[in-house]
């Protein structure tokens, strides 16, 4: 009985400090402007100055406290820091307040016309300005700190898509470019999808959401908002400026400032959200229909309505806990190889002493200092305020990663600050190396080894956990009444293909029919969005195939099955006589007097129309399927009668007779021989033992 009373005294005490503690908040911005001109401004290829400035370059920060744990997050309006520079402010800030190191988060906004604190590509850091920043971030905290009072905390979420877009797409396999290092290894790169003809879709989902942290003091009065957005940076300005975050903060400011004098001044602050595969404009609208928001002013006055709308609508709490965790793990670089590093050296000596002007001699010196530095050390911090989670990271990440951070999170309001406690660059998952492109191309702007991102999301997760004292949640799509009517049906298997990594396709059925992803597929695209399939208010999600299959084995026995999926073509009709074989059964890497394939007529007689290859037979339907459009393709076969059924129309599109047993081995989004494999989304993959009756086929699959 004592055990079990001082266990129950114990967890009523850590209860009670973490439902009761009392939350103190405080605001404060620093001036980071530069004393002296012209300056080194970062984010471009090759090295440029300015001596103007149009907006000021601030500090933002906010400390928060529940009286046993203080934490401090700062904003800075930069492109990105080195975590040493950002060691030394958290040092000098500790020096002089009640904030430990290990307890304070300094990200940047990613704005590209900032000066430049960190080395990267063409443009060196402007080692004047380092001290100003360095003391103007710590600034910024010794004010926040002193402003803390008695606050509550409310958090809100809207969907801002209009304001955010994949600007990564996927190039067609015979419009591949070349890298700086001379070989053609580009199948994914930004801005290629304003032109359609070369591509076949974009790389990644994007993450819409524009999240709101609200601190306000208990009669209401608003001390700081700090929102969270995955857009890239507006760009296109030349002398120093903030970008659209520093006008959405001075926005915000304006629009929920207070009267009280007496009282420290609202303070707005946007950091950046998961943002290395996304911008402004979206490449799914032809380019008359886009609303590009060509003005900066415009862009963040809209959504600054959306935010000040998403902000009226919070509610508020005064119950903490406030905690902080934090990792330090060592990551390795991607090093050049003897054969590239005596190309870089070879390029670097024949410059001489000129400047850097091309793309070549600006990755040969990337080659060259990565080799020295072989390996960096990284922060990683996860944040609980109250039921609400932050995660960062060190770097440009793409959305899904963010995505990945926010669906796992203990906590089901999370946001994820990038390019936080370091600037470590691009940070592809590593399927997205296999397409290759500037995110993926080896220099200090993207040199991590392949698997950094899935380790680094890995401890934001462990880290989240740790300050949360939660664990994780599992992310699955939910069920719709359409997908509940499949499961009923008793599928032998069901991938829905909702991964968010590879290489493993899970089967819903419970059977334990896994299949396994190939190379060179994308993962959480938007899938089909037919009302049931998920419920109401999610979104459904599809693998996007780049020349990689799904392999699998369903327990399936003899002739007698069904396999229905929706198929979503991302290939152009005249791109290549066949579009691309999206199903198959047959030998691996072989193709056989029994194989089974079916595909997408392309630049042939049968453009757009389902083609299905029995051996050496071919027949074709006749509705025509337009490219970047769902439709749901259902094989019936029933010994050696073959029926193919689209949109759950019980009259077959292609009726044929097969000659023999089909080969035992599956494939999806490619052919058993990988010969014109499939250029685009695959979901919903379901297998069944049995032939389907005409009224399953209406009842399951119709998309009327």
């Amino acid at each position: 009985m004592r055990c079990a009373l001082g266990l129950t005294m114990l967890v009523f005490s850590v209860f009670s400090n973490v439902a009761f503690a009392e939350l103190r908040a405080g605001a404060a911005i620093s001036d980071v402007t530069p004393k002296s001109f012209p300056v080194l401004v970062n984010g471009g290829m090759t090295s440029r100055t300015t001596s103007e400035v149009t907006t000021r370059i601030n500090a933002r920060a906010i400390v928060v406290s529940d009286g046993n744990e203080t934490i401090g997050i700062v904003v800075v309006d930069s492109c990105m820091m080195p975590r040493p520079l950002l060691d030394e402010a958290k040092q000098l800030a500790a020096k002089q307040t009640g904030l430990q190191p290990d307890r304070i988060l300094i990200s940047a906004t990613h704005t590209h016309t900032a000066p430049s604190s960190m080395g990267a590509l063409g443009t060196d850091a402007q080692e004047d300005y380092l001290p100003v920043l360095r003391a103007g971030i710590a600034e910024a905290l010794v004010k926040a700190e002193a402003n803390l009072e008695p606050a509550k905390v409310g958090w809100a979420v809207t969907d801002a898509n209009q304001f955010t877009a994949l600007r990564r797409w996927i190039l067609r396999p015979d419009r591949m470019i070349d890298d700086p290092f001379g070989n053609k290894t580009v199948r994914a790169n930004m801005h290629v999808g304003k032109d359609w003809g070369n591509v076949t879709g974009e790389s990644g989902p994007e993450d819409p959401d524009l999240s709101l942290i609200s601190f306000q003091a208990l009669d209401g009065r608003p001390i700081a908002v700090l929102a969270n957005f995955s857009m890239h940076y507006f760009s296109g300005q030349k002398a120093l400026a903030a970008d659209y975050f520093g006008l959405f903060c001075d926005g915000l400011q304006q629009q929920l400032k207070h009267s009280d004098s007496s009282k420290p001044p609202f303070v707005g602050i946007m950091s950046h959200g998961c943002s290395g595969d996304i911008w402004r404009r979206d490449y799914r609208m032809p380019a008359d229909q886009q609303v590009a928001y060509e003005e900066i002013g415009e862009y963040t006055t809209e959504l600054l309505k959306l935010a000040v709308k998403a902000y009226h609508g919070m509610s508020y709490s005064t119950q903490g806990p406030v905690s902080m965790a934090e990792a330090r793990p060592t990551l390795a670089y991607r090093l050049p190889d003897a054969q590239r590093l005596e190309w870089a050296n070879r390029v670097i000596a024949e410059m001489g002493n000129a400047p850097l002007k091309t793309r070549e001699q600006v990755y040969a010196r990337e080659q060259i200092i990565l080799d020295k530095l072989k390996e960096t050390e990284i922060v990683v911090q996860g944040i609980r305020i109250g039921e609400i989670g932050i995660a960062s990271t060190p770097n440009e990440t793409y959305a899904l990663t963010g995505l990945k951070i926010k669906n796992q999170s203990p906590l089901k309001k999370t946001i994820v600050i990038e390019l936080a406690n370091g600037g470590d660059g691009y940070i592809p998952p590593p399927e997205q190396h296999v397409l290759g492109g500037y995110n993926t191309w080896a220099a200090r702007s993207a040199g991590l080894e392949v698997q950094a991102e899935p380790k680094i999301t890995e401890f934001a997760l462990q880290m989240l956990e740790s300050a949360s004292q939660l664990p994780r949640r599992t992310y699955a799509q939910t069920q719709g009444p359409v997908s509940e009517r499949l499961r009923a049906a008793q599928p032998a298997a069901w991938f829905r293909l909702d991964e968010m990594s590879g290489p493993i396709a899970m089967d819903s059925t419970g059977n334990g029919c896994v299949g396994a992803f190939e190379s060179a597929v994308a993962f959480f695209l938007k899938g089909p969005e037919q009302n049931g399939i998920c419920q109401a208010g999610e979104v459904n999600r599809s693998v996007h195939f780049a020349g990689g299959r799904m392999l699998t084995a369903p327990a399936v026995n003899g002739s007698q099955y069904s396999v229905g999926l929706w198929i979503w073509n991302g290939m152009p009709d005249e791109s290549r006589d066949v579009a691309g074989w999206f199903y198959s059964r047959d030998h691996n890497f072989g193709v056989s007097t029994a194989g089974e394939h079916l595909g997408l007529g392309g630049a042939d007689a049968n453009a757009g129309k389902l083609i299905l290859r029995l051996g050496q037979k071919e027949v074709a339907g006749q509705s025509k399927i337009n490219r970047w459009e769902w439709n749901h393709v259902l094989l019936v076969r029933d010994g050696s009668a073959i029926r193919v059924h689209l949109n759950g129309n019980s009259k077959p599109e292609i009726q044929a007779l097969a000659d023999g047993p089909s080969p035992p081995s599956w494939f999806f989004g490619g052919r058993s021989d990988s010969v014109d494999n499939w250029e685009g989304r695959l979901d919903e993959i379901v297998v069944f033992d049995r032939v389907l009756s005409p009224s399953e086929i209406r009842d399951l699959f119709s998309t009327r």
